[in-house]
């Protein structure tokens, strides 16, 4: 073997310094390179032929260059010398090509030009290969967080971006100011119609757990509601959600009425049934449709239609104005509603009457009523029967059964007026 002269920090392999010997072979490691990376991930197979020789090409050649440079050297590159594998990752983010894909590219990288270095390798140069192998995981350390960050913090400028176009284009929509120019600012086409849900979300067991942080549990919630959300929709919505509910818009394809309705409601069920089994908690939604001009006010039906669902004790589902109608309308201020609430004043306040009345007529039998609220049977009969004492009115004839549940509805109706919460 060549001794290196005095002064010379090279890595020397069968007579030849290391980086001299992988400098002369830098094209062909470069296909190699490229090729391998076809050959294990199938994402680069769909990548523009001239995006493979043009731009990935630049990023192995110059991913190569760095670590023969630190064989030359036998020191890491200093951080000004990393700019370009940030930048490069920043540009496959803006590619849309997942994290794991990129980082995978610089580490076959290393490994090839292992393997190309293994076939020269003596007895006597085990020394030196070792420090190589110490020089490549060195390597590896520093460049895999450098790329993950600039790449991270690509997508988060990208995301932020996208988020606040999306949240203007929601609010032009939910304020009913024009939203064309919004939409456009979005990246996003003016739907010619949308579904409209008030949404609902109920709080999770653990946020009620003593020693949890309640905080960290409900937004866990929230987070795995929208994820499955963007899951679930062709289109992305547009939503402001807490983790108690909001508002979610959804595309249509169709004008209102134009389309194949009974469809599109079907997937919207489908859609807050995913939410609700994804978020592991009972999500109800108030839903209509409308055209772009008449968002806002679809958005106030919406939640009135929400409230006057969860007034009748569903937590979980969607619902129209057709199916709550008779309620929805009862709710309304008229003459009659106030006649109707008034039909209940005998009871007064004695919640455990009230809250037994609204069960029994929800789940429509003494046994499952008495489960629910935690008592015998007979004291739900008792309370049933107490009931039509002081009102006349008698939950167990089905005559009586819609009169009740017009006046529990018109009685909340009036002591919870439009805009307050439940």
């Amino acid at each position: 073997m060549a001794a290196p002269v005095t002064g010379d920090r090279a890595l020397w392999i069968g007579g030849r310094p290391l980086h001299e010997r992988l400098s002369a072979e830098l094209p062909a490691l470069v296909k190699s390179v490229l090729r391998e990376l076809v050959s294990r991930i199938p994402a680069y197979r769909h990548l523009p032929a001239e995006e493979l020789s043009g731009d990935i090409s630049r990023v192995i050649r110059q991913n190569l260059q760095s670590f023969i440079s630190v064989l030359r050297s036998r020191s890491l590159p200093a951080e000004t010398d990393l700019a370009f594998l940030r930048e490069s990752a920043a540009r496959r983010a803006d590619e849309g090509i997942p994290i794991d894909i990129v980082l995978t590219a610089y580490h076959v990288g290393v490994q090839v030009i292992w393997n190309a270095l293994a076939p020269q390798v003596e007895a006597a140069d085990v020394p030196v290969v070792m420090e190589v192998n110490t020089l490549m995981l060195r390597y590896l350390e520093l460049v895999t967080p450098t790329v993950a960050a600039g790449y991270l913090e690509q997508r988060r400028t990208i995301f932020d971006d996208e988020h606040s176009a999306r949240q203007t284009l929601l609010s032009a929509l939910l304020e009913g100011r024009p939203a064309g120019d919004a939409a456009a600012q979005a990246g996003l086409r003016l739907a010619p119609g949308y579904v409209v849900l008030a949404v609902a979300i109920a709080p999770h067991p653990q946020e009620n757990e003593p020693g949890l942080d309640t905080g960290v549990v409900a937004r866990r919630k929230l987070r795995r509601l929208r994820t499955e959300l963007d899951r679930r929709l062709r289109e992305p919505a547009l939503s402001s959600l807490t983790t108690e509910g909001g508002t979610i818009v959804i595309p249509l394809a169709a004008a209102p009425g134009q389309g194949a309705d009974d469809w599109e409601w079907a997937r919207i069920r489908k859609v807050v049934a995913a939410l609700t089994t994804a978020a592991g908690v009972e999500v109800a939604a108030g839903a209509t449709t409308a055209a772009p001009e008449q968002v806002a006010a679809a958005a106030r039906i919406a939640q009135e239609v929400l409230d006057v669902a969860a007034a009748k004790g569903h937590t979980r589902g969607v619902f129209r104005l057709e199916d709550v109608l008779l309620d929805y309308q009862l709710s309304r201020p008229s003459p009659a509603r106030d006649r109707l609430a008034r039909l209940l004043d005998p009871i007064g306040d004695q919640e455990e009457l009230l809250a037994t009345l609204r069960t029994y007529l929800r789940l429509g039998g003494r046994r499952q009523a008495a489960a629910e609220l935690h008592v015998h049977p007979n004291t739900v009969d008792y309370r049933i029967r107490r009931i039509h004492q002081l009102t006349g009115l008698d939950a167990t004839q089905p005559a009586d059964v819609s009169i009740l549940e017009g006046a529990l509805v018109a009685r909340r109706a009036l002591r919870e007026p439009a805009g307050d919460p439940p």
